[in-house]
């Protein structure tokens, strides 16, 4: 809750405690004895109400600050966005798609200044695909696209889910979305899993969460972007569950799975890093490995995700297959074996 909000309610509370206490004292003129008892006990079970009430209040401030915390912000980074999307593994359509896009509002400004007539350009998107594909590397990316195109001042990522937008208690939701987009203003809002949003039944905590954000979406569209993410189908259909979602999501960009050799860049990227390096037989066993674990991949296959840590497990193995040794070189403590990279193959979830 905001702090003014807080404290509008405190001092409204002690006015009338101050009321109640002038008319108290009023009465304490009169000469009938039981009725002052009455005011008195009156007054003394109000101002216990008011207490608890504060309590709580305070509770649910705290509560509410709590989960705000939880909320991730990326600052932008220095550098090149552009050249960063282009040096992403895979995601060929996905960079297409954001090029065409910066190019299109590139082109749209150029012919406002110009005096010709625009197109209206919907910022807000939908990221659709499975986990690990790099929806948020790429949100993160253009952010910071954006903020060079003059769309955003800030170019920052707030990212949050349903937790980070639905509230414990009722009449809390709409403050505590109002407070996520608050802190998304002049940058990018990313809601992961957005579909978990919607309520099977309606007129629940989500529902409120949902139009909340459409009219921030509009009183704020100057300055808010908002990019929805999760599997495709799922987003499908909470975008056409609402015909508000619908008029304000119309770009949607799709995240294919990342293919074997995706994944085995994405590893070497990481080795190359951190200064280890694949002896052959771990190299060939590596290969082999993802190519099997992407014939046979699940519905929840985690890309890019499960990559990152296969590798953390492999530096581990090697990590324990040296400990106790002293005064190694650096070609051994960059070395992976067959055994390290094995071993991380059958232990990490797929």
């Amino acid at each position: 809750m905001k702090k003014n909000t807080r404290n509008a309610i405190l001092i409204g509370g002690f006015i009338f405690m101050g009321m109640m206490t002038v008319a108290i004292g009023e009465s304490d003129d009169s000469t009938d004895g039981s009725k002052n008892g009455t005011d008195s006990t009156a007054y003394n079970n109000m101002e216990q109400v008011f207490n608890e009430e504060r309590r709580s209040l305070s509770q649910s401030e705290n509560s509410l600050n709590k989960e705000l915390d939880k909320i991730m912000v990326s600052e932008p980074i220095q550098g090149d966005p552009y050249k960063e999307l282009d040096e992403l593994v895979g995601l060929e359509s996905v960079k297409k798609e954001v090029t065409s896009l910066a190019n299109f509002v590139r082109i749209q400004k150029q012919r406002k200044e110009k005096g010709l007539k625009t197109s209206q350009i919907s910022y807000h998107c939908v990221f659709t695909g499975n986990p690990g594909t790099g929806k948020t590397t790429v949100a993160r990316i253009l952010a910071r696209i954006y903020k060079d195109l003059g769309i955003v001042k800030r170019g920052h990522l707030v990212e949050t889910d349903r937790s980070g937008l639905i509230a414990e208690y009722v009449g809390q939701t709409a403050v505590k979305t109002n407070a996520v987009v608050d802190s998304a203003l002049n940058g990018i809002l990313f809601i992961d899993e957005a579909y978990a949003l919607l309520d099977k039944n309606g007129g629940g905590y989500g529902d409120e969460a949902i139009a909340t954000l459409l009219k921030r979406m509009e009183d704020d569209r100057d300055s808010l972007v908002v990019i929805v993410a999760g599997y495709t189908n799922e987003m499908k259909s909470f975008i056409d569950a609402n015909p508000g979602l619908q008029s304000r999501f119309t770009r949607y960009i799709n995240f294919q799975d990342y293919s074997s050799d995706d994944l085995y860049a994405i590893f070497m990227s990481r080795m190359k890093k951190y200064a280890y390096k694949l002896d052959n037989d771990a190299d060939k066993y590596l290969r082999k490995s993802l190519a099997e674990t992407v014939a046979h991949k699940s519905r929840n296959f985690g890309n890019g995700r499960y990559v990152r840590n296969l590798f953390e497990q492999t530096i581990t193995n090697q990590a324990n297959r040296l400990g106790a040794r002293k005064n190694l070189t650096t070609e051994e403590l960059s070395q992976i074996t067959l055994s390290d990279i094995s071993d991380a193959c059958k232990t990490v979830k797929k």
